[in-house]
Order: structure tokens, then sequence, then C-alpha cells
């Protein structure tokens, strides 16, 4: 049994194709497609039998989606005959709502909720449904899944998702914390119960996924109970080039003093702000490090901005569930910057957390534990790994449906 897991972006489709094989999945090629909609495009593959790299000109996803399946299928370093192979195709959607609470078979109430989500999403929902629509035509054999970042999330009560706004826009607009990231959180947090030889269901763990988009979970006994990001991914960290948690009202004054329009404050706080807008260096953690070393005050500044509001929700999350067992650091930021880390976990000795610097300058080698062993809150470094956990959803769907539909 063979499944496919697709991640579309707006300009780009992921792909890694999954063999399941004693009683396991496991990777069997991975590639990309890139500057879809270009002038020249860009396909790279990664199979067992080899590698396969080529430009072209690739006018929209349908297209691109074909040239997934050719690598696929190449005769000499394909990793499947014909379309006929392929028995379920998971694809990653960014914003489900408040509706779906779980990996969802793709028909057309799927895709009409994907489509009304992607006023919140504009930059993945729409993205998302194309690589589906895509995928659908491509592959059509295949039983189509969708796996929704915001699922991992509908369990947050009431008191933690609503906003104190007129309770009418909650009914009208749906207005309230949905959350992102849910896939990655699923994955870290049952491999942290993994590696710590305990129960997921007896844990509270904060996890915090730091990348160029970051936020933090509050995982309570299995359940998330809080995150960081909000109505859309705009809310909470200090992000790349998001703002994250701000005075609401600077919208106000933005508009007021400098003569912006509303879509011209919202693209400055998503795309100009963050890192890239306090350092004015760049939204690139590793850059901002060497110039902080280099004495750039302005880096320094942005960093330390960073790392004080993670430490905030870390703290903030602890009250909420009475206490933390295990902290955990994944993406990019937080799986290879052992520097902010550091950092981030400064001064929080009083909650229990004790960091080992040996262990944090290379987790792999000390099984991803990185506090000492008087610690009596873990931290963990975990490498995520989405794909995978679409991966086995989709092929839950396809084995609660005895196969191919």
């Amino acid at each position: 049994m063979k499944i496919l897991v697709i991640n579309s972006g707006s300009s780009t489709i992921k792909f890694k194709l999954y063999s399941f094989e004693g009683g396991e999945l496991h990777e069997v090629a991975n590639g990309i497609v890139e500057r879809i909609g270009e002038e020249v495009s860009y396909v790279r593959y990664r199979g067992r039998k080899g590698e396969i790299r080529y430009e072209a000109k690739i006018k929209d996803h349908e297209e691109g989606m074909s040239h997934v399946l050719k690598v696929l299928t190449d005769p000499e370093k394909g990793s499947i005959q014909d379309t006929g192979e392929i028995d379920g195709v998971g694809h990653r959607v960014v914003h489900g709502g408040s509706e779906i609470t779980g990996a969802a078979i793709v028909d057309e109430r799927v895709e009409s909720l994907i489509k009304k989500y992607a006023r919140m999403a504009p930059l993945h929902n729409p993205a998302n449904l194309l690589g589906i629509r895509a995928a659908k035509k491509v592959f059509s054999r295949a039983l189509h899944v969708a796996v929704f970042d915001t699922a991992f999330h509908t369990t947050i009560p009431e008191e933690a998702y609503l906003y104190a706004i007129p309770y009418e826009y909650f009914l009208k607009y749906g207005i309230r914390r949905y959350g992102f990231h849910g896939i990655s959180y699923a994955y870290v947090c049952r491999k942290a119960a993994e590696i710590l030889g305990r129960p997921l269901e007896q844990l509270r763990i904060i996890a915090c996924h730091l990348g160029s988009g970051a936020s933090v979970a509050a995982v309570k006994y299995g359940r998330c109970v809080d995150t960081s990001m909000g109505m859309t991914p705009l809310e909470g960290l200090v992000m790349g080039t998001r703002s994250g948690d701000i005075d609401p009202a600077i919208f106000y004054f933005l508009m007021k003093w400098e003569g912006l329009s509303a879509d011209e404050v919202y693209e400055l706080l998503n795309e100009r702000s963050g890192l890239f807008g306090l350092s004015g260096v760049s939204n690139d953690v590793r850059v901002l490090i060497e110039e902080w070393r280099k004495g750039n005050e302005a880096a320094a500044r942005a960093l330390k901005v960073f790392a004080y509001r993670v430490k905030k929700y870390i703290g903030a999350y602890t009250a909420a569930m009475g206490g933390v067992d295990a902290i955990v650091f994944t993406a990019g930021i937080g799986e290879q910057s052992p520097f902010m880390r550091k950092l981030i976990l400064s001064g929080l000795e009083g909650l229990g957390i004790k960091l080992d610097d040996a262990k944090n300058e290379n987790p792999a080698a000390h099984g991803w534990v990185i506090s000492r062993d008087d610690s009596k809150v873990k931290v963990l470094v975990i490498p995520t790994d989405e794909e995978l956990v679409i991966a086995e959803e989709t092929l839950k769907k396809v084995q609660e449906l005895g196969g191919k539909r």
C-alpha cells in the first residue's frame, strides 16, 4: 500500500511517497515542483533509485501535478509504474475552522469549508485547494484526505478561544482563536511521550514550534488547551516578518498617523514587522545571531524581544496547566539554534527548568533531551515530521474503507 503526501503552496508543490510495509510507513521518495506560473519552473525528485532534476515551464498546479506523476513513474528512477499503485493522497490544509476536528475525506463539503476559511488564511487555503483539485484529477483512483493544522486545536476551551469583543461577531463571522501548526504539534507531543517513556495522557507539555512562522501550544494530558496563534497566524510570538501580539489600537493609529489603509497596515504587520522590522537587517535568526556577535545592537534587540515573548508564553502556559512536565522545541529555529534555546530558557530556573549546555549543543547525541538529569521539567528538541502524520492519517482513512475508492 502506498500513500502520497502533498503540501501545495501558492507556487510550489512539495510531495513525499510512503510505502506501508511490515506494519509501518517508510518514505520511498520525495520532491518539489517550484516556481509554478513563472517563466522557468524547477522539478526536483529523489527516490531509492536515484535523483531527477530539470527545468520546465509549468503554468499552473494541474500541470505541476502532472510533473509529480512524471517523476514518480519515471522508467529508470521512479517509484511506481502507474497511478493505480497510489492508494491514498493526503493533503496538508492550514485552516479548517472549528467544524473539522480531524482528518477528513475530501468531498464537496470539505472543499467548501476550505474555501470558506480562505478569508482567514488567504496565503494558504487557496493554494491548498488548488493542490487538492489538481491531485484529484491526476490521481483519480486514490482516496484523497485533508489533514488540517487547525484540527489539533479544536479541544481548546471557550475561555481560551474567545476574544473579548461583542459576542455577536463570534456568531456572525466565527471570530475566535483557531491556532495553527497543529500537525507538527501532534507529532512532537507524541514523540516526546515516547522519548520520556510516559503516556501522553499523563504529561503537561509546552511545545514551541519556532520557525519563520512561530507559535507555542499548551498540551495538557494529550489535549491542546491553548495556543499563541489566533484567528490568523499573525497573533502570538514575534516571527520572521510578523508582529505577533500588539496593542490593537496600533492598527488605528498607524492608519491615522501614516495615512495607511487597512490593507496596508495588515501587509505591514504580516510582511515588514517581526524580526525583520525590529532589526532592519534580516528575518533570519542565523544572520541576526552573527550580527549580534559583531556588536549590532539592532540585531540583539530583535532577538531579545523574540526570546522574551516565547519565555512569557512558557510562563503563562505553565500557569494555565497548573504546571509543566516537558518543554519541546521544534521547527527551524527550535531544532537548529542552541543559542536561541538558551536565551529563551534563561531565567526560568524557578519553574524547575535546568538546561544542560553540553546537551543543548548536540541534542541528537543525548537522545534529544537537553535538560540536566536533575531538572524537574524535561526539555527536548524534536525534529518535526508533519508529512508522516499526514501519511498516517490518510492510511487510517484508506484502511477504514478497505482499500482504494
